[in-house]
């Protein structure tokens, strides 16, 4: 097995037992980026001589000091929204091209702390404004959707091209193209893991989260990153938990939804998830029928929510160079400018509403587990799929359909692999739990994992 075939936990170990060396791992990363990534388009900016330099360093702090914890000298992506000091933050777009971060997000402070190595930043739809990164291809079948918007994120891990990377998530964009591209993905609780640094896509949606190969992998990061943020109006204060811990899943009550989750579902998807579900009912929980509340208001408050706070962070540049934007995007933003102050305090008010019928879901069970997305990836164009009950659906709405009511209610949300569809191509299951309970879904998603074939392993690239 070559270094970078290794998930996080096992490069960590590796390095922390001196069997491995940030520089030997950082250089066959680096390579393996050189290989794969010019057919897949992950990354926008590779930093290879900084990132050579970082594992450097960090192999001398380890020789000398010891490791200051499980991310040091591991080699990440940073999707192309969140800022590093004097690296490019363009959002994979025109309008800011030539834009350099004057000083660190949040989260790369976090990860500079703990001794990860950069590695460079990895595409998204642009500005985040979509559910596909067309700038990149899905690692399984370079003809399909990488999904969007963390797309590069998602397919720099699932290639061996990062050992794990950070992505944001306003209506699915880190769950989708985790699915999508058979890796873990967690979106945390909205406020634990500050914004600061990030390119807004919608503050009251936007959420910052890893994408992993293993489950565990994703509480080491989340243990690296969340914590109050003073510079994020919506970061909170107090929160104290162990993100990764035990396994055992007797007495935890998982919701399973009798409607909207499993409505026009692929019946590849819809069968990987129920046998993913038997699993934790292997495992000694218990299983509860749910019914989803105000299911048929989701996808109107998600945008009635995000279009028009996309469109107040997008007012100034959109009048002075709309003619830059990629034209799926100018039109979202543009439509935004219709949307009446009424609309979106009813839009406000609904999720209100529908984070209270939430909650009062949740305390008859301790997760809720569904599809990730209804669907494997799409051809690369194609813009619609057209469903068993006869109704046509574009692939966008498709995708986010499934991830944004975990957004509007702000709860933690975790998908990881549990199968593949006959083509081959990956499917994910979503657990979700509370808000702050963050470390309930990865608890229960890590007791599925040890029982999963295959679990973290790449995607079958030709080198």
């Amino acid at each position: 097995m070559q270094p970078f075939e290794l998930s996080l936990t096992e490069a960590s170990r590796a390095v922390r037992a001196r069997e491995l060396s940030p520089v030997e791992l950082t250089g066959s990363v680096l390579d393996r980026i050189g290989t794969v990534d010019g057919r897949l388009g992950a990354y926008v900016d590779v930093a290879a001589s900084a990132a050579r330099a970082a594992a450097v360093r960090a192999e001398r702090e380890i020789v000398t000091g010891g490791p200051r914890g499980p991310l040091h000298g591991i080699p990440m992506g940073l999707k192309d929204l969140i800022d590093a000091e004097g690296m490019p933050t363009t959002a994979s777009s025109d309008v800011r091209a030539g834009h350099i971060a004057p000083h660190d997000s949040h989260v790369a402070e976090r990860l500079r702390a703990a001794g990860a190595v950069l590695l460079g930043k990895t595409h998204t739809h642009e500005f985040a404004y979509g559910l596909t990164t067309p700038q990149t291809h899905n690692a399984w079948d370079h003809s399909r959707v990488a999904g969007g918007s963390s797309g590069g994120s998602a397919v720099a891990v699932a290639s061996g091209g990062a050992t794990f990377a950070m992505g944001t998530d306003t209506g699915g964009s880190i769950r989708v193209p985790a699915a999508l591209n058979g890796v873990v993905g967690l979106k945390p609780t909205y406020g634990l893991v500050s914004r600061f640094g990030v390119t807004s896509l919608s503050w009251s949606l936007d959420h910052v989260g890893p994408l992993t190969r293993t489950v565990q992998d994703a509480a080491l990061v989340l243990s690296a990153t969340e914590g109050h943020d003073p510079r994020d109006p919506a970061s909170v204060t107090g929160v104290q938990a162990d993100f990764v811990g035990g396994r055992d899943l007797r007495g935890l009550r998982v919701g399973v939804p009798s409607n909207y989750y499993f409505e026009r579902v692929s019946p590849e998807v819809e069968e990987a998830v129920r046998r993913a579900i038997e699993r934790l009912s292997e495992l000694g929980a218990e299983l509860v029928d749910v019914e989803i509340p105000m299911a048929r208001y989701v996808q109107a408050v998600q945008w009635g929510l995000m279009v028009p706070e996309a469109t107040a962070y997008h007012e100034r540049s959109l009048r002075v160079t709309a003619d830059l934007y990629a034209p799926d995007v100018r039109i979202l933003l543009e439509a935004g400018e219709l949307t009446s102050a009424g609309d979106y305090l009813r839009a406000q008010r609904a999720r209100t509403m529908m984070r209270d019928a939430w909650a009062r879901m949740f305390a008859g069970i301790d997760v809720l587990a569904a599809p990730t997305v209804p669907m494997t990836a799409a051809e690369a164009g194609q813009e619609t799929v057209e469903w068993a009950d006869g109704t046509t659906e574009a692939v966008s709405d498709s995708y986010v359909r499934l991830s944004a009511p975990a957004n509007i209610t702000g709860i933690p949300a975790l998908t990881l692999p549990v199968g593949h569809d006959r083509d081959g191509l990956p499917i994910g299951m979503q657990l979700m739990a509370r808000p702050f309970r963050d470390a309930t879904v990865l608890r229960v998603g890590e007791a599925y994992e040890e029982t999963a074939a295959g679990a973290g392993r790449l995607a079958p690239i030709a080198a």
